[in-house]
């Protein structure tokens, strides 16, 4: 299918086909996918954490207020959200020191920009910017999964805390910030059936 088509084809799905699973090289497509994001100075303040494990996602279902798609999922991808300071950028300029052998004195200006400017962060105000990246990531991985025909449901309606609590994010720096449940559309999901609905795209798109 081209671009348009598959958008077409994708959905949220309702629900899952427990019986179905993504084999290795199609969750491999999501983890390059997400890896390949574009996201605000290159920084990717994003880490994503890919659960298979039947229990770990039984257990996701009341933190998720009850909706069986992470239960039923083939896995569920779950974007996070890691802490940006100075030592962080640091370590981004030292990556791409190395990939690209680019001189000190060609980085160093861009990296004081960036230490001097998220210095002056708040707190909350970087999380806030690491969350606006995991939406770019979402979108991005979205449109991968309908490219792939692998079916999917994007989410926020979950615990944070408790979700984070349930993987030991917190003892990796990390905060879960959406879920995106992965696999295929059970034959009786009837949303599956139903007419893509959109508001007309003369009325949403202007050409000027």
């Amino acid at each position: 299918m081209n671009s348009i088509e598959s958008l077409q084809w994708r959905y949220a799905t309702k629900k899952f086909d427990s019986q179905k699973s993504l084999d290795k090289s199609q969750l491999e497509v999501l983890a390059q996918a997400f890896n390949l994001t574009a996201t605000s100075y290159g920084l990717q303040p994003c880490r994503l954490v890919i659960v298979q494990d039947q229990d770990l996602k039984d257990k996701m279902v009341p933190l998720s207020y009850g909706q069986l798609q992470v239960k039923d999922a083939s896995a569920v991808l779950v974007i996070c959200t890691t802490a940006v300071d100075a030592n962080y950028v640091k370590d981004y300029f030292s990556i791409v020191k190395k990939e690209r052998n680019t001189p000190d004195e060609v980085i160093q200006p861009f990296q004081d920009f960036l230490t001097n400017t998220f210095s002056k962060k708040e707190v909350a105000e970087t999380e806030q910017w690491a969350k606006n990246q995991a939406y770019l990531i979402l979108g991005n991985l979205l449109t991968v999964c309908a490219q792939q025909q692998i079916d999917s449901c994007p989410m926020e309606g979950f615990v944070p805390e408790e979700i984070d609590q349930l993987l030991g994010l917190q003892e990796k720096g990390l905060k879960s910030t959406l879920l995106l449940p992965v696999g295929h559309r059970s034959d009786d999901d009837a949303m599956s059936q139903l007419k893509k609905v959109r508001r007309p795209q003369q009325e949403m798109v202007s050409f000027v």
